[in-house]
């Protein structure tokens, strides 16, 4: 059952056209959640600047006494929505919770740029983060992200081990097929439709789904990751391989911390303001970042 903060989160967006619908205006919505965001209050942090990353557009965020070190945060959005803009707010809620800079990666959507792109670009923001950095973000790199961002930060943790000390994946999207169980019983705020809406855009023309760079569950490498903390939502149809992912890379032999967030939907973490359980979740994994 839904907790009534959430329920009344999830009715509220109920009449919101669906991303499947033909002829959606992808724009017109991307537009609409950078208008959103601009409305809502912002943490202060030390220091917001505007960088080029391996020629990604980022923006980073110092909070106030920063420890060395830098956490590289990736945004949801179903590889197709969403930017430095509307995750300004709760970067810089992370900056100052985990006490270190944030980093978010404004990394190229679909569908005008399905994978590889992405991945590409996270690439060239870890190359980046090892030769061309300020000198104040070396220390201690992390990973994190929700959702899409999860698959995107969880893969780039893949394509470079060793390079991060941790790893923070909140609610993330995995499997292309879709196939857990949980996609079958799970539908508040995110159809199954909806979720092969995602995919489409995001493996485009791509003929092998089963390609660990687009279903990470697949990998053979997911013993070469560093400490990983991954959280999931009770109403999440994507809840079942976040927490597969989780015993495999335990199986793996690394070392694993996995929450199950009761009574709440696919999304919750971004919205403060609407959801009790966002706030808890967001100083969990600072604290599981910060005890690396």
């Amino acid at each position: 059952m839904l907790f009534p903060d959430a329920r009344a989160a999830v009715e509220a967006a109920a009449g919101d056209t669906p991303v499947h619908t033909a002829g959606y205006d992808v724009p017109a919505a991307r537009a609409a959640a950078r208008a959103l965001a601009a409305t809502l209050p912002r943490e202060d942090v030390a220091d917001v600047v505007d960088v080029e990353a391996g020629g990604v557009p980022c923006r980073l965020f110092r909070p106030a006494d920063a420890a060395p070190g830098v956490v590289v945060h990736v945004h949801g959005g179903g590889f197709v929505f969403h930017d430095v803009e509307v995750h300004d707010a709760p970067a810089r809620r992370l900056a100052n919770r985990v006490g270190v800079a944030v980093l978010s990666v404004d990394y190229r959507l679909a569908p005008e740029h399905p994978y590889p792109a992405p991945v590409r670009d996270l690439d060239a923001v870890v190359g980046w983060l090892g030769s061309e950095a300020p000198t104040d973000l070396a220390g201690p790199a992390y990973a994190h992200g929700d959702s899409a961002g999860a698959q995107l930060a969880l893969v780039t943790a893949l394509r470079h081990p060793g390079r991060f000390a941790a790893l923070a994946l909140v609610y993330p999207f995995l499997d292309p097929a879709a196939s857990a169980a949980s996609h079958r019983t799970e539908s508040s705020g995110l159809g199954a439709a909806d979720v092969a809406w995602y995919w489409r855009q995001y493996a485009g023309d791509h003929p092998d789904l089963t390609d660990p760079d687009l279903a990470p569950l697949a990998s053979d490498r997911l013993g070469t990751l560093p400490p990983t903390y991954v959280a999931t939502a009770e109403h999440d149809p994507a809840r079942d391989e976040g927490e597969r992912l989780a015993s495999l890379v335990a199986e793996a032999g690394v070392e694993v911390v996995a929450t199950r967030w009761l009574g709440q939907p696919h999304g919750f973490w971004r919205h403060d303001r609407a959801y009790a359980a966002a706030e808890p979740l967001m100083v969990s994994v600072a604290a599981f970042l910060r005890s690396h």
